[in-house]
């Protein structure tokens, strides 16, 4: 059996709305300044939504900025920021060969449409005949086209020339997870060398908001941490893009790349969640895989818990039974649902590179950041399904 090699986190790509790139989102954790969050453009609903963006300077065609939508517009400058930080931006010799891996939910939808058709279905006794008749007279026959999630990995590929192979995965959190998973899997086997990973998300959609409203999931009325939020729980979206460039130790080492961090695993799957304890039963066989590379004096863990019950009470459970010091990202940056994995290892990466966890927010935020962390564990469990992990760690 050939040996596995080592997988470098090599470049990062961050825009949360607590700003541009890595060390914007970093500085505000580690100062512990307060959640920026929008309580009133889309009330009862929180959302966390993105500041200012100035696209031009990933995306320089106002045009290429026209076709696309707002999650994609995010994910194609994070794209670029994280190909820019590996120093590969522009560099065709290496664009030709980086593969690309995205983790994606679908477009935007025609809430003006969507309202109507709801409107309409209230007065009826029976509403299969009047939603299919308006579906098939009201959306535009190129809207499905033109919202694929493959769209998102075309623009980077057009715009930034990242021309190896593509790959495209959905599945809310676990397409995040699954994402970092399959690139960290095939660099340590030898069948890439250099990967562009990550995904892309609009909180800021009223769509979005109604989707998971018949849930019962969107988080309402007031701001709480995402520890805090009670009984009932809720979920505050952020919108996001996030990406990363994973690498092999020996080609970065041959272009004299320097590592962010290391991915050393990812742990990725799915438990029914049927009857209690499900989830925790399944975080606990993901940490035994995880817990012999440890060094409990230097770790710490990040997590991604959304909000949302019995999910984010089931994995608190799970983290403080490992007695290390928890942060979790969600009440800053809101849930970025496919993108917030990756957002995740991203904040994991700046935690080692600055030697510490950030700042707690919420009462499931426990524990002394070490003096010196070498080692982050974060995890992904998804609002509704899928749950995993992975071991981020300092390049010896």
């Amino acid at each position: 059996m050939t040996e596995r090699r080592e997988v470098w986190i090599t470049g990062v790509g961050l825009l949360t709305c607590l700003g541009e790139g890595l060390e914007a989102t970093w500085g505000h954790l580690e100062r512990g300044d307060p959640p920026v969050y929008n309580d009133k453009t889309f009330a009862p609903y929180v959302v966390h939504s993105l500041g200012p963006v100035n696209y031009d300077k990933q995306i320089p065609k106002r045009s290429d900025q026209r076709q696309m939508e707002a999650w994609q517009r995010a994910g194609v400058y994070a794209a670029g920021l994280a190909l820019a930080d590996a120093g590969i931006a522009g560099k065709a010799d290496l664009l030709d060969q980086t593969d690309m891996i995205v983790a994606a939910s679908g477009g935007e939808r025609d809430v003006e449409v969507d309202s109507a058709i709801l409107a309409g279905v209230r007065a009826l006794a029976k509403s299969g005949p009047f939603i299919n008749e308006r579906l098939m007279n009201d959306l535009r026959p190129t809207l499905f086209l033109a919202q694929l999630p493959n769209l998102l990995a075309g623009n980077i590929s057009l715009i930034h020339g990242v021309v190896g192979s593509s790959r495209t995965i959905l599945g809310e959190e676990s397409a995040g997870v699954d994402a970092v998973a399959m690139a960290q899997a095939r660099i340590a086997a030898g069948q890439s060398e250099l990967t562009l990973v990550g995904g892309a998300y609009n909180a800021a959609r009223w769509d979005v908001l109604l989707i998971f409203e018949l849930s019962g999931m969107a988080m309402k009325g007031k701001f709480a941490p995402v520890w805090d939020r009670g009984k009932e729980g809720g979920i505050a979206f952020g919108s996001m893009g996030a990406f990363l460039v994973l690498e092999s130790r020996e080609h970065a080492q041959a272009r004299l790349a320097t590592p962010r961090a290391r991915i050393s695993a990812v742990c990725s799957d799915r438990s029914r969640r049927r009857t209690p304890g499900e989830i925790e039963a399944m975080l606990r066989r993901q940490w035994e895989k995880i817990a012999p590379q440890l060094d409990r004096s230097r770790a710490g863990i990040i997590s991604g818990a959304t909000g949302i019950e019995p999910a984010t009470s089931a994995e608190l459970t799970v983290l403080k039974e490992t007695g290390l010091p928890v942060r979790n990202t969600g009440t800053y940056i809101g849930h970025g649902v496919d993108a917030q994995f990756v957002a995740n290892i991203s904040i994991a990466s700046a935690a080692i590179g600055h030697g510490k966890l950030f700042a707690p927010a919420g009462s499931g935020d426990v524990g002394e950041s070490p003096t010196s962390l070498s080692q982050v564990v974060v995890t992904g469990v998804g609002n509704w399904r899928g749950e995993g992990l992975a071991l981020i760690e300092q390049v010896d």
